[in-house]
C-alpha cells in the first residue's frame, strides 16, 4: 500500500491560506489589492470585531461577469498572468490565484460581482472551500466580497488571534499603506458600523502623506526625486528633528507595493548620515519605480518582500536620493519641531506658557524630601554595588571606591567637549555623562511625583496642542492617559486617533509636545500594555526623561554643572541612567600616575 497520496482539493486550500491569510489584516490586504487591480476608485472596507466576525470590501472596479467569478474562486484562476514570461514582468498587484480560494478555505465567503456586460450581478456564496449557491442579484458594477467568521472551520489558527484592538490596528495599519501608495483613490474604514478613517482621493500626494500619517508635518517634509539606471525615486522625507526610535515610520513602496526591506531602509537612514542620532530613525514616505523585470516580487507568498536584480544600484539610489532632498534644505530650517538641546537657564519659551520655566540650579528635584541617609557600614557595600562602571581591565577597583559620599564630595572643575563635566576629590577625578546624568535625575522627579498625594508642578498651554496618531497608537495611548496625567502632562482624547494636550510637567516645559506625545504613544503600543501593566508606564516615563534631559555638546555654566553633580548625589541611583548607561566614571591619582611613568 503506498504511503504517498494526493491531498484533498479542500485541505491543500487550508494549507495554502495558512501562507496567504494570517490574519484578517491579510484578508484584508488580498482583498484591497484585487480591488485596485479591476481599476477601481472608491473602496470601502467594512469590518466587525476586528475581522473575527466580518471583513467586507466593497469596489466600484471593473466586477466580473457570472463564469469569471465562478473562475475566481478556483485555485489558481486569475486573469494576471497568462504565460511563464509574465512571472518576470508583474504588473499588477496580485498574479497567484491563491487568495480567493484560500480565504473561501477558511471562512463563510460571499461574492457578488457585476461587470458592465451583465444585466444581473453574479452571488456566489462558499463556506469552508464548498460552494453552497450561486445565483443572479441585483448589484452596482463592481465586486463585494464579505468575509465572515474567518477560521471557523480552523479552531487551532483561531485561537492564534489576538484581541480585536489588536486584529484591527493591523486592518488600519494596512488599509493606511494602500492610502498612501494610492493617492487617487477614495478609502472608507468602518468598524462596528462607525467609521475610522476616510481619506478622500488627492491630486497632490503630499495632502495623502499629511493625511494618513496623522501629523503636522507642515514644511517638515521635503520632496525627493531622482533617476537613475536602476529606478526611479520620489516621495517626501521628514525633517531630521522629526524622528521616532523605530523604523516603523520609514514606508518604502516598491512599483505600487508596499513592502519591509531593511536594506532599503538602511538606505534611507544612510542618506540622513549625520543628522540623526545614534538609535533614532526618521520619518519618510519613498516610492521607488523599478523594472519589472529587474525586481522579483515572487519571493514570498504573502508578496511582502522583493528581490532586485540590481540590488546595490537601488540602494545608493535611495541613499543619493534622501541625501540630496535633505543637501537642498538646511537641517531643522523652517522647523516647527526642534530637537535642539533644552538650555538650563531662563530663556523665552518656544510656546507660549502662563509662567516661566526655572532655572536648573534653582529648582528642587525632590520637593520637601531629603536624600535617603546611608547607614554606617553600608557605604562601600553600596558603592561596590552599583558602583560606576569604567574602562574595564584598567582600573576594576578605582571606581568600586567611588561612593555615593565622594560624589557628594566631589567639585566642578570643568566641562569636557560640551558633553562631560569633570568633577575631583581628593586624589580622584570624575567625568560624568551629562545627558545620562539629567536623564537619571528628571526620570526620578517623573516618578517621584507620580506619588499619591504629591503635588506636581505644570506649566499650562495658553494655546493647547493637537496631536494626531494612527489607530494602534491612539489605542495604546489611551489606556495610559490616566497614568501620563499624574506626571502632569494634561491630554485627553479630542476625536478618533486625535489627542489634546493642554499642559506638560513643568520640568518639560521646553520640549517639544507632538513628538513626544507619538513616541510615547509608539511605545505604550508596542510594550503590549495591558491594564494594570507597568511596562508600557515605566517606558514612557523613561521616553519623558529623555525628551526633557539636556543634550550632548551643549555648554553648561559652572552652576548647571554644579546643580547637575548636587541632584544626581539626591538620586536613589545615581549610577546609571534610565536606560541603563553608566552616568560617571571614574580614575584614581595612581592610575594616571602609571600612565605618565611617574611611579616606579
Amino acid at each position: 500500500m503506498s504511503n504517498v497520496r494526493i491531498l484533498p482539493e479542500i485541505l491543500s486550500n487550508k494549507i495554502a491560506a495558512g501562507e496567504v491569510v494570517e490574519r484578517p489584516a491579510a484578508v484584508v490586504k488580498e482583498l484591497v489589492e484585487n480591488a485596485i487591480d479591476a481599476g477601481s476608485d472608491r473602496i470601502t472596507i467594512d469590518i466587525e470585531q476586528g475581522g473575527r466576525s466580518m471583513i467586507r470590501i466593497s469596489d466600484n472596479g471593473c466586477g466580473m461577469g457570472h463564469d469569471d467569478a465562478l473562475l475566481a474562486i478556483e485555485r489558481y484562476a486569475t486573469s494576471k498572468i497568462a504565460a511563464e514570461e509574465d512571472l518576470f514582468n508583474i504588473q499588477s498587484l496580485g498574479f497567484r490565484g491563491e487568495a480567493l480560494p484560500s480565504i473561501a478555505a477558511v471562512s463563510r465567503f460571499t461574492m457578488v460581482s457585476r461587470d458592465d456586460k451583465s444585466d444581473a450581478a453574479t452571488e456566489i456564496r462558499v463556506e469552508g472551500g464548498k460552494i453552497r449557491s450561486v445565483n443572479p442579484v441585483g448589484a452596482p458594477r463592481g465586486t463585494m466580497i464579505t468575509v465572515r467568521q474567518l477560521f471557523f472551520n480552523t479552531p487551532a489558527r483561531r485561537k492564534f488571534m489576538k484581541t480585536v484592538s489588536t486584529e484591527f490596528g493591523h486592518i488600519a495599519d494596512t488599509v493606511a499603506y494602500f492610502a498612501l501608495s494610492r493617492p487617487e483613490i477614495r478609502f472608507c474604514l468602518t468598524h462596528n458600523g462607525k467609521t475610522v478613517r476616510q481619506w478622500h482621493d488627492v491630486r497632490d500626494p503630499r495632502a495623502r502623506i499629511e493625511g494618513v500619517l496623522g501629523e503636522n508635518l507642515d514644511r517638515l517634509l521635503y520632496p525627493v526625486s531622482g533617476n537613475t539606471h536602476a529606478a526611479s525615486i520620489s516621495g517626501w522625507v521628514g525633517d531630521p528633528s522629526v524622528t521616532r526610535g523605530s523604523a516603523g515610520k520609514i514606508y518604502t513602496f516598491v512599483n505600487g507595493r508596499f513592502i519591509r526591506d531593511r536594506g532599503i531602509q538602511h538606505a534611507v537612514v544612510e542618506g540622513y548620515h549625520g543628522r540623526l542620532m545614534k538609535g533614532r530613525f526618521p520619518l519618510c514616505v519613498v516610492y521607488l519605480t523599478v523594472p519589472a523585470a529587474q525586481v522579483d516580487v515572487n519571493v514570498h507568498p504573502a508578496k511582502a518582500e522583493v528581490r532586485f536584480s540590481r540590488q546595490q544600484d537601488i540602494y545608493s539610489t535611495v541613499k543619493n536620493g534622501v541625501s540630496d532632498a535633505l543637501g537642498e534644505k538646511k537641517p531643522f530650517g523652517g522647523a516647527q519641531w526642534r530637537a535642539a538641546d533644552p538650555p538650563l537657564h531662563v530663556k523665552e519659551s518656544p510656546r507660549e506658557f502662563s509662567g516661566v520655566r526655572p532655572r536648573l540650579e534653582e529648582r528642587n528635584p525632590f520637593p520637601e524630601r531629603a536624600p535617603a541617609p546611608v547607614k554606617p557600614g553600608e557605604e562601600e557595600k553600596d558603592a561596590r554595588k552599583q558602583a560606576p562602571v569604567t574602562d574595564g581591565a584598567a582600573v576594576p577597583r578605582q571606581a568600586a571606591l567611588f561612593s555615593r559620599e565622594n560624589l557628594r564630595l566631589a567639585s566642578v572643575i570643568g566641562q569636557f567637549h560640551n558633553t562631560y563635566i569633570l568633577c575631583e576629590k581628593e586624589a580622584e577625578l570624575l567625568l560624568i555623562d551629562q545627558h545620562a546624568a539629567h536623564e537619571r535625575i528628571l526620570y526620578e522627579q517623573i516618578r517621584h511625583r507620580m506619588a499619591p498625594d504629591t503635588p506636581v508642578q505644570v506649566q499650562q498651554l495658553l494655546v493647547p496642542e493637537t496631536v494626531e496618531l494612527g489607530y494602534r497608537e491612539s489605542a495604546a495611548l489611551e489606556q495610559v492617559i490616566p497614568e501620563l496625567n499624574r506626571t502632569g502632562l494634561d491630554i485627553d482624547t479630542f476625536g478618533p486617533n486625535t489627542f489634546v494636550v493642554k499642559a506638560v510637567p513643568e520640568i518639560l516645559g521646553e520640549t517639544p509636545i507632538p513628538p513626544l506625545i507619538a513616541e510615547i504613544a509608539e511605545i505604550a503600543e508596542a510594550s503590549g500594555y495591558r491594564q494594570g501593566a507597568d511596562r508600557a508606564i515605566e517606558a514612557c516615563l523613561i521616553l519623558m526623561a529623555c525628551h526633557g534631559a539636556v543634550r550632548a555638546n551643549h555648554p553648561l555654566t559652572g552652576k548647571q554643572m554644579t546643580a547637575i553633580l548636587e541632584q544626581l548625589y539626591a538620586c536613589e541611583n545615581p549610577y546609571t541612567c534610565p536606560h541603563g548607561r553608566p552616568t560617571m566614571i571614574t580614575w584614581h591619582a595612581s592610575f594616571l600616575e602609571k600612565r605618565f611613568k611617574r611611579t616606579t
